[in-house]
């Protein structure tokens, strides 16, 4: 059953956030994430895209995560969306969102001859916050927080850059 409707609901943002993506035009930012996440326990590294305002204070994006830990190895391929609040005065702006996920396991303990991968759906929720830096970046921070069949929760640093 949950199965079901988190596979219901990647198929939704991806349908949602496509159109709005082709819309609003190519990608606008880029960059590295890390952190670490539990449920498995691992060390997270990853890249992400986004394409800012999909819609008024939206944003689309999609980011690959390789994690490693807990005698597992995960590759998660997200669909995330982000809505921006925007605060009087501060340099910090605080986003909250949701996303979806495949989640590709591999597990390093089970032995030879065992099929030792799983692929699983999962989704999760977010919340975060930017700032920019001096050299026109931005810096941010987010908590990930999962239900379906992806990890439990990921926190993660990074930075995003313009593409232009």
């Amino acid at each position: 059953m949950m199965r079901k409707f988190v596979v219901a609901l990647f198929a939704l943002t991806l349908l949602a956030g496509a159109p709005a993506a082709a819309h609003a035009g190519a990608f606008t930012d880029f960059g590295p994430h890390f952190g670490f996440s539990s449920g498995p326990s691992q060390i997270v590294i990853g890249g992400h895209l986004e394409i800012v305002d999909v819609a008024p204070d939206v944003d689309f994006v999609p980011s690959v995560d390789l994690g490693l830990g807990d005698n597992t190895t995960l590759i998660s391929v997200n669909g995330d969306l982000h809505y921006r609040f925007h605060l009087q005065g501060q340099r910090w702006q605080p986003y909250a969102g949701a996303g979806v996920g495949i989640h590709f396991f591999s597990f390093d303990h089970l032995g030879p001859g065992v099929d030792n991968s799983v692929t699983r759906a999962g989704g999760h929720f977010i919340v975060g916050a930017d700032v920019p830096t001096k050299t026109g970046s931005r810096f941010f921070t987010e908590l990930k927080l999962g239900f379906g069949d992806g990890p439990d929760f990921k926190a993660l640093a990074g930075w995003s850059f313009r593409l232009h």
